[in-house]
C-alpha cells in the first residue's frame, strides 16, 4: 500500500497542470492576446480601457483601468488572472496576491519578451501549439521589418505622449523597441521611467529629426522652434494608431504602419 501511495504522489507531481477554464484579464493588451490565441471563450471578465475587440463585447467588466472591482472579480470565480502590473494599484495587487488566485504577470519591455509571454499565456490556456505558431509568425514579421527599415545611422525620434506637462516614453518602454524596428532611436532612450516628464529645453538639446505625437496641435506647437531638425525637415508626424499602446500580437502590424509613416516608400 505504501508503494502504491508513493506512486500516486509521484504521478501527481509529474502530471501537467490543468489549463485555465475561467480567465479574467486585467489589461486590454492581455485580452487581445487571448483573442489572438483563439481563446476568447475562456474570458469570464475583463478590465476596461478603451474600445473592446468585438469578440469580447458581452464579457462582464471587472472595472476600469486603475479601478478594479475585487468583489466583482471574485464573483466570477476565475482560475487564472492575467495581470499587467500598471493597470492595478499596488494595494489591489497585494490583495490579489493574498487571495491566492493563480496569476500570470505580463509586462513586456521589448518584442522578444512580448512573443515569449504570448507563448507563456498560451501554455496557461492549454493552447501551446497555437501560441508557438503565433509567436513564430510574429518573430518572422519583425525580422522582415528590421531588414526592410534598417539604417546604419538610426533616425533620432522624439515620441510625445502629452504636452502639458510634456511627457515622452523611456527606453524601457516597448514603443522604444518599435522605433528600433523602424530604423529609428528614441532620443530619450536613456530614461528608464515608462513615461518620463521632460522639458522643452531637453528636447531642443537632443534635436530630434522626427517628432511623433497623437495630436496635430501638439505637433504644430513645435513650429515655434524652427531650429529643431524635425521642424526644418517637415517631419512633425501625426500618429493616430492606438495599437502601439497595446503590446499584443497586433502591435507588430501597428509597428509596420509606424515604420511606413517614418520612412515612406522603403
Amino acid at each position: 500500500m505504501r508503494r502504491l501511495w508513493l506512486a500516486v504522489l509521484l504521478l501527481a507531481a509529474s502530471a501537467p497542470s490543468l489549463a485555465a477554464l475561467r480567465v479574467v484579464s486585467l489589461a486590454p493588451s492581455l485580452s487581445e492576446i487571448v483573442v489572438e490565441l483563439d481563446s476568447a471563450g475562456l474570458l469570464v471578465g475583463v478590465l476596461d480601457a478603451g474600445e473592446r475587440p468585438a469578440a469580447l463585447k458581452d464579457v462582464p467588466s471587472v472595472g476600469r483601468y486603475g479601478q478594479l472591482d475585487i468583489e466583482r472579480l471574485l464573483s466570477l470565480k476565475p482560475d487564472l488572472v492575467l495581470l499587467w502590473p500598471g493597470s492595478v494599484g499596488p494595494a489591489q495587487r497585494d490583495q490579489l496576491k493574498r487571495l491566492n488566485i493563480p496569476t500570470y504577470v505580463a509586462e513586456p519591455h521589448d518584442f522578444d519578451q512580448l512573443t515569449t509571454q504570448i507563448e507563456g499565456i498560451a501554455g496557461q490556456l492549454g493552447r501551446p501549439e497555437r501560441g508557438l505558431k503565433l509567436a513564430t509568425d510574429l518573430r518572422q514579421r519583425l525580422n522582415e521589418l528590421r531588414q526592410r527599415y534598417h539604417r546604419d545611422t538610426p533616425l533620432q525620434v522624439f515620441y510625445q505622449v502629452w504636452d502639458k506637462p510634456l511627457y515622452t516614453v523611456g527606453g524601457g518602454q516597448i514603443i522604444s523597441a518599435a522605433l528600433d524596428v523602424c530604423g529609428a532611436s528614441n532620443v530619450f532612450a536613456d530614461l528608464q521611467l515608462p513615461a518620463p516628464q521632460v522639458s522643452v529645453e531637453a528636447v531642443l538639446q537632443r534635436n530630434p529629426e522626427v517628432i511623433l505625437a497623437g495630436d496635430q496641435a501638439q505637433l504644430d506647437a513645435w513650429k515655434a522652434w524652427p531650429q529643431v531638425a524635425a521642424v526644418k525637415r517637415g517631419q512633425l508626424l501625426l500618429v493616430t494608431d492606438k495599437g502601439l499602446e497595446r503590446p499584443s500580437g497586433q502591435m507588430i502590424e501597428a509597428t509596420a504602419r509606424l515604420c511606413q509613416l517614418i520612412a515612406p516608400g522603403r
